[in-house]
Order: structure tokens, then sequence, then C-alpha cells
């Protein structure tokens, strides 16, 4: 069983930045598709961002493109995501993913992490 564990959640100001961090503890972690989804408060999950499995191609929400940047290190085996600009939309609560690549880029991700939460706020 594929399970990603992310940290790195917390309050931060509109405007600042924070990191989320996630490591996903599997021998065939290189073979994972992973990325990162949130939940608002009331609202459906809403995909944030990708990576494929060689960390050269990546894919973005609307809402977070030119905002967020996602990398992983597949020495380590983990998955980040670098949150700049925040706005209190992007209260949420938000969590690291794994999927099959084989229909990269329409991922079907099977590994959630528990969450961890972004609260933005003054």
């Amino acid at each position: 069983q594929v399970q990603p564990v992310e940290s790195g959640g917390g309050w931060v100001q509109p405007g600042g930045s924070l990191t989320l961090s996630c490591t996903v503890p599997e021998r065939t972690f290189n073979l994972y598709v992973l990325g990162w989804y949130r939940q608002a408060p009331g609202k459906g999950r809403e995909f944030v961002s990708s990576v494929d499995v060689a960390g050269e191609s990546t894919f973005y929400g609307d809402a977070v493109k030119g905002r967020f940047s996602i990398a992983r290190d597949n020495f380590k085996a983990t998955v980040s995501l670098q949150m700049n600009s925040l706005k209190p939309e992007d209260t949420a609560v938000y969590y690291c993913v794994a999927g099959s690549a084989a229909k990269w880029p329409l991922v079907e991700y099977d590994y959630w992490g528990q969450g961890t939460q972004v609260t933005v706020s003054s």
C-alpha cells in the first residue's frame, strides 16, 4: 500500500509563501506520477498540480498557475509544493497524491495522504 505523508502546512498571511513536502516510502517511487489536490471547507476536491515520473513535465490548476511550483526528488522519494503569493481562497486541506503513469497526463490517483491544513488569513 502506497501511503504519501504530507508536512509543512500552517498559517500564513495573504501574499506570503509556504512550502509543503511529501514523502512516499515506496520501492517503486520512481514509477509513480505525483501531485497535489486540495479541498476547501464545504467544497469539492480541486486539482492543484502534478509532476511526471522524471520530474520533467508539470501541470497546474488554473487557480494556482504562476504562483505554485511542484518538484520531485527521486533519490529522496519526495515531492514538494512551493506556494507563493498566497490568497485567502488558497485556504484548504492539501493532499499529496500518487498514481500510475500509464494514463499520463490523465492520471487516476489511487493513493492519498492524510492531508495538511493551509490557512491564509490576516
